[in-house]
């Protein structure tokens, strides 16, 4: 049902530097992707498999790991159908940059092997007209595939990935239309080690200055749990941890807090699910903590008998009249931490954020839509207009804002990045076979304990991206630990020493010396007096 283009050489590590995070995202994703260029597929390394004959895939890998004989086996792999790249849309075969990035950041952020990861695009057609006419477009040339084949496609795909590379391979879905990436997770979630990665953000490539939508609000996993969707993601995860860091200035806890969401969309839904997990951890009821958080959509508050309710939102609908009005929900329901996910700038007024200062002593504001065009309110805005008191977290990136008394303060980006790479090190480290809601609770617990009491100073919620990989083995750590505690590891030998194990799994790329060494001869024993001297 598939057959493989060889496309070689393999992806490359290399050494982590924050800007690089930017261009790896963005400019090797959202600018090379749309362009039709054999010779750039051709530099990224990948197996394409395309919908043409049955029985296929399991030989495409095959043929795939034979034209990259340095591949020491999969343990990792990025797939994609191309239907939904970036902000960009279909394009097709040509969105395997995206796999490629998304790994490249497994490897410089998180010291995944490069040799032991394999990116993947489904190549089942385009909707594209402009490739579909395009004659240097190498896809397949038709409509795309629907329905049962579609789903047949699929599952070849996931037999053959765990056939090969057995079933503790961690296969991430990226890119994918909503409606199959649901399917898909539903489907597959517990049968293999998998996760959904759907990119809905962005991300600042600061030497372009060009904003592309990559890798900011990560859909990771979805399930149906009593009749609702329950979404944990990248993107919870990393908010999570914001609100735990938060909590350190403002010192209290978790489940005293009262959250007010400006969006009730996926992302919106991920974050309020993991908070009610983080605060029954603590000792509060289910019951309790989803009565501590309210969601404002396009219509208004969300509310008990409100029409046209999804079973998604109605799980956090409470008893209370219906409102529409944002700064009036504000005045009403006085939350301690203001959380904007529907991407409406300026949503945030002068009025709301002095509302909420004058609630709170050290009001929780969190602006995470994306680009800055669409952020809630600016860091400046802020800061300036709570008198510096705000605990205030971006989607975007932010300039540092220095107040009339001569402080300055570092507004915190919550990136995903510092979810999955770390995530992905813990889950391949130890060969879990199954991601569950758990591991990204306990993600957004580590990233917030490697904030320091000098970065809450300096209002940084969030770790320096330049100890990423320091992050990342700290999460991937913390996985192996519980992995082994709970049984649910695959490798052993358990290792006795866990973070020592995890760092001998990590890519390294320095290079190992080809030099002999060479000493500077002592003077002392160049003076040496012979015979005919004396």
């Amino acid at each position: 049902m598939a057959f493989m283009l060889p496309l070689e050489p393999l992806l490359c590590g290399f050494g982590y530097h924050a800007v690089w995070h930017g261009l790896v995202g963005s400019c090797v994703g959202g600018r090379c992707c749309p362009i039709s260029n054999p010779v750039a597929l051709v530099w990224w390394s990948g197996v394409l498999c395309v919908f043409v004959v049955w029985n296929q895939v399991a030989g495409c890998l095959q043929r795939g790991d034979l034209a990259s004989s340095a591949r020491l086996g999969t343990s990792a792999i990025v797939v994609t159908d191309g239907e939904r790249i970036l902000g960009l849309g279909d394009l097709g075969c040509n969105g395997m940059g995206i796999p490629v990035g998304k790994l490249a950041l497994y490897t410089a952020c998180g010291g995944v092997n490069p040799q032991h990861c394999l990116p993947v695009t489904l190549d089942v057609g385009t909707e594209n007209e402009e490739l579909l006419n395009d004659p240097l477009y190498i896809g397949l040339r038709q409509r795309r595939v629907r329905g049962p084949e579609y789903d047949d496609f699929l599952d070849e795909f996931m037999e053959a990935v765990s056939s090969k590379y057995g079933m503790d391979c961690l296969i991430q879905f990226e890119d994918f239309a909503n409606v199959n990436a649901f399917c898909l997770l539903n489907k597959y979630r517990n049968r293999y080690c998998t996760f959904n990665d759907d990119i809905q953000g962005n991300l600042l490539c600061d030497d372009f200055k060009v904003w592309i939508k990559a890798l900011e609000l990560d859909r990771i996993y979805l399930r149906i749990t009593q009749g609702y969707l329950l979404l944990v993601s990248g993107t919870a995860s990393v908010a999570v941890a914001g609100l735990l860091a938060a909590l350190r200035i403002t010192k209290n806890k978790l489940s005293d807090q009262t959250i007010l969401f400006q969006g009730a969309g996926e992302a919106a839904l991920g974050i309020a699910h993991l908070i009610v997990m983080a605060m029954e951890k603590e000792g509060l009821p289910k019951e309790k903590a989803i009565k501590k958080i309210w969601l404002v959509d396009s219509k208004g508050l969300i509310v008990k008998g409100r029409a046209s309710l999804t079973q998604e939102k109605e799980k956090f609908a409470h008893e209370h009249k219906e409102m529409k009005n944002l700064e009036a929900i504000v005045q009403e329901i006085k939350p301690t931490a203001l959380i904007g996910v529907a991407a409406i700038g300026g949503a945030f007024t002068e009025q709301i954020l002095k509302d909420m200062a004058a609630f709170n002593e050290r009001p929780i504001i969190f602006a995470l839509s994306n680009p800055t065009s669409k952020a809630e309110c600016s860091a400046e805005q802020c800061y300036k207009i709570t008198q510096g008191r705000a605990v205030f977290a971006s989607g975007s990136p932010f300039d540092p804002v220095t107040l009339p008394n001569g402080q300055t303060l570092y507004p915190g980006q919550g990136n995903n990045s510092y979810v999955f790479p770390g995530v992905a090190l813990g889950v391949v480290a130890c060969g879990l076979r199954n991601i569950t809601d758990k591991i990204f609770l306990t993600t957004a617990e580590v990233i917030s304990q490697q904030v320091s009491d000098k970065h809450l100073e300096e209002g940084r919620l969030y770790p320096p991206l330049n100890i990423i990989r320091d992050v990342s083995l700290k999460i991937a750590v913390k996985i192996v630990n519980d992995a082994y505690e709970e049984k649910t590891a695959t490798v052993y030998p358990e290792p006795q020493n866990k973070e020592a194990f995890v760092c001998s799994q990590m890519y390294s790329t320095e290079y190992d010396q080809i030099l002999p060494d060479c000493y500077s001869w002592p003077e002392k024993a160049q003076n040496v007096q012979s015979k005919v001297d004396k």
